[in-house]
């Protein structure tokens, strides 16, 4: 999706920030200088420090200038500080408090989709699984269907709070995706897990719905393990999923 031009900055100022190029106690640039630099309006650049401040990295002041606070005043529900975040890269203790969120939030969200879903909702998930299937197969994109899947199952509990959930855990979903994805025979392995799930979704078996996403979540959570363990770069989130090669 192509953002407008307060989006732009936004994500420009933001990433920034989140990067380090604007340190923690340092200041932005004065008004003037940003509006030269990123060739906006001064209109833009306003709004797009009130959206920052909305998101707690910056504070604004007379005596203090636009200031950039340290990170446990950020937003972290918010999804474009995780977008950012994910995009600098994910350090082991914040992938590891994702994985422990996702552990709280989607078997509890899955159980409701199991009693909530819609046939609507249930049609989405079967396409999605059936796009991850298709993938495995075949070859292709199994990842964006991957991230279908889980996004359809939190959109089924029928809970407003669980699907905003889904934002803030996308950029966990991806990265966990990617590491399953580049184990050989990962995504092979875990479509029988995903099956489980979808099945007793649909046989509007709640318990068995629970236990069968903890099993996959941590299957997910021992492949994450294991590459924090032998110290390789996690992946970076700021490019097109890799394809599942053809067979």
């Amino acid at each position: 999706m192509i953002k407008n031009v307060h989006g732009s900055t936004v994500d420009y100022l933001g990433e920034a920030i989140v990067s380090g190029h604007y340190p923690v106690g340092g200041n932005l640039p004065a008004e003037p200088i940003l509006c030269e630099e990123l060739g906006v309006s001064r209109t833009v650049v306003r709004e797009s420090v009130k959206s920052l401040v909305a998101k707690g990295l910056i504070v604004t002041g007379p005596k203090v200038g636009t200031r950039v606070l340290p990170e446990d005043h950020w937003n972290w529900f918010d999804p474009d500080v995780i977008t950012w975040q994910a995009k600098k890269g994910l350090p082991t203790e914040f992938l590891r408090d994702l994985q422990d969120l996702r552990r709280v939030v989607e078997p509890a969200a899955v159980k409701l989709a199991a009693s909530r879903a819609t046939e609507q909702d249930i049609l989405e998930i079967e396409a999605a699984f059936a796009g991850m299937k298709r993938a495995v197969e075949h070859g292709g994109d199994y990842i964006t269907y991957d991230l279908r899947f889980h996004q359809g199952l939190l959109r089924a509990s029928r809970n407003r709070m669980l699907v905003q959930m889904s934002k803030v855990l996308n950029a966990l979903l991806r990265t966990s995706f990617e590491i399953s994805t580049s184990k050989k025979d990962g995504p092979a392995q875990s479509l029988s897990m995903h099956r489980a799930v979808l099945d007793a979704v649909i046989e509007r078996a709640p318990e068995r719905a629970e236990k069968a996403i903890v099993k996959l979540i941590d299957s997910a959570y021992l492949d994450i393990e294991q590459v924090l363990s032998t110290r390789r770069r996690l992946p970076q989130l700021g490019r097109p999923a890799p394809q599942l090669p053809v067979h």
